[in-house]
């Protein structure tokens, strides 16, 4: 029997990692206006996370602030245990953490800088899903959605190898899981072209973004809400028997 397709997610409870911002902040109101209720984590956007759960519960969607740094395993169970314990139940992650640390090739890359990236791009994510993994499959039909990156086509361009690197592992990661949790939970990932976020008002030059829209055949650069979109697709009844892909959210910008 084909199951209830819809993008509704009433009832549910959805977990979403640095949603303090950017991406993360777009895919919280997109997972509570199709009826979930969110758990905001955040780590250095306090202020954001804030700003976002007001602006949750103005829209009458219930949200719980979760801060923690989810390179360390105590904080990361324990934002899982907080949102289960004040809501009984979790049904969907969506491992959003991360960030470049600096611009440096390889061969100029300290180990600081090469640890500090896979520490927040893919511990932070391996963490958050192994506390939440009971949880997830108690539910019989939970939810991870990983938020990749074009880097992971261009390995890393401008110094961004370290950063590449890690999300080519969290591609990874998300096979592993499709396979090794199905089918109780199913696992996919969103990649991300060049984003008007931050992100790149901290990482990327003006020439640089204008460079990005060029080449992409749909001349633009990628929204948050574009991400958000694909997200709660594969968050939802729609994408039900879809597990171990990846959303290419790019505007065409690596046709093979």
């Amino acid at each position: 029997m084909v199951p209830e397709q819809s993008l509704s997610l009433t009832g549910k409870v959805a977990l979403i990692s640095g949603a303090g911002v950017g991406i993360g902040r777009a895919v919280a109101l997109a997972l509570g206006k199709a009826g979930a209720v969110v758990g905001i984590h955040y780590y250095s956007s306090e202020a954001g996370a804030k700003t976002l759960l007001a602006e949750l519960t103005d829209l009458g969607i219930t949200a719980l602030l979760l801060p923690a740094d989810l390179t360390q395993e105590d904080q990361a169970h324990g934002i899982v245990e907080k949102l289960v314990a004040a809501h009984g139940r979790l049904d969907i992650v969506v491992n959003n953490s991360g960030g470049l640390v600096k611009r440096a090739k390889i061969e100029d890359c300290t180990l600081e800088n090469w640890n500090k990236s896979l520490d927040i791009n893919l511990t932070s994510a391996f963490l958050l899903t192994k506390h939440a993994i009971p949880h997830l499959r108690a539910t019989g039909d939970g939810r991870i959605v990983n938020i990749l990156s074009l880097s992971v086509q261009t390995g890393g361009a401008n110094g961004g190898g370290s950063y590449a690197a890690a999300k080519g592992g969290l591609m990874v990661f998300t096979h592993t899981l499709a396979k090794e949790l199905a089918p109780q939970v199913r696992t996919n990932s969103v990649m991300p072209g060049t984003v008007e976020t931050q992100h790149h008002e901290i990482h990327s030059t003006a020439e640089m973004m204008e460079n990005y829209r060029k080449q992409t055949p749909l001349g633009r650069n990628t929204f948050a809400e574009e991400v958000a979109s694909s997200v709660l697709f594969l968050a939802s009844d729609m994408a039900s028997h879809i597990n171990g892909a990846l959303i290419d959210i790019s505007g065409g910008r690596f046709l093979r």
